[in-house]
């Protein structure tokens, strides 16, 4: 996979994010994926053909490995890094809603000159109204995707931890082997990492959730108008 192309994409999403969203991307990019494609491959090269079992039996070692690790971490890291990014690409479908509104604005009012239209291309976009909705809600699928995922690690590997030797008896094996775990030490330090990033990636999600949400409430209590909580969600829904 590209991880440069889909860094790219990603990080063009969180162009007009908040400061904690930058750091989101930055964490994703040097501690995820830099890990994942710099290290962490290389140590899982080795993992099927470093599971050996003490038998002779065709098919055995096969059956074992595919029992004892269903889905591969890289594969599973992969499949967790491209779900959890997918969000963010809600707030830029959101963000091009907008800006093609705001051409159609221009154009009606006469202010469709070239130099206009690319200002609307490239100014950042304050986040407020549906917009503010949208970012938020993409905040929470991502802490639930998270979450989803340290818990599917912890169902197929309990404890997080790989085990050195595994008893199996499934067929076509004769009766039980034992099987050896290629690096287990150095891929349960690797799988550690990872999941402690998950869980900084989950704290900084929570934390924008946060700060979005008190930068929504003082902007409403300092407004002149109406302050009440249903005028500012009527406000919130009617804004695109």
């Amino acid at each position: 996979m590209n991880w440069a192309s889909f860094y790219a994409v990603i990080s063009g999403a969180n162009r007009n994010s908040t400061g904690i969203g930058r750091i989101w991307i930055s964490v994703l990019f040097i501690f995820r994926i830099l890990v994942l494609v710099v290290a962490a491959e290389s140590v899982w090269g080795d993992e099927k053909s470093g599971f050996t079992c003490n038998t002779q039996q065709p098919g055995c070692s096969s059956v074992c490995y595919d029992h004892f690790f269903p889905i591969s971490h890289i594969r599973l890291w992969a499949l967790q890094l491209i779900i959890v990014s997918t969000p963010a690409l809600l707030v830029s479908m959101h963000v091009a809603h907008r800006r093609h509104i705001d051409k159609k604005l221009h154009r009606l009012l006469g202010r469709a000159s070239p130099k206009d239209l690319d200002l609307i291309k490239t100014q950042k976009l304050i986040i407020t109204g549906a917009l503010w909705w949208t970012y938020v809600i993409s905040l929470c699928f991502r802490i639930i995707f998270e979450v989803a995922f340290i818990y599917l690690f912890y169902t197929i590997y309990p404890g997080y931890k790989m085990i050195r030797v595994v008893k199996c008896d499934s067929y076509p094996c004769p009766n039980t082997v034992d099987c050896f775990v290629s690096r287990p030490t150095e891929k349960t330090v690797f799988t550690l990492f990872m999941l402690t990033v998950s869980g900084v990636c989950i704290l900084l999600n929570i934390a924008e959730v946060l700060f979005l949400a008190a930068k929504a409430c003082s902007n409403n209590l300092h407004n002149t108008g109406d302050s009440t909580i249903g005028s500012w969600i009527s406000q919130k829904l009617c804004s695109y």
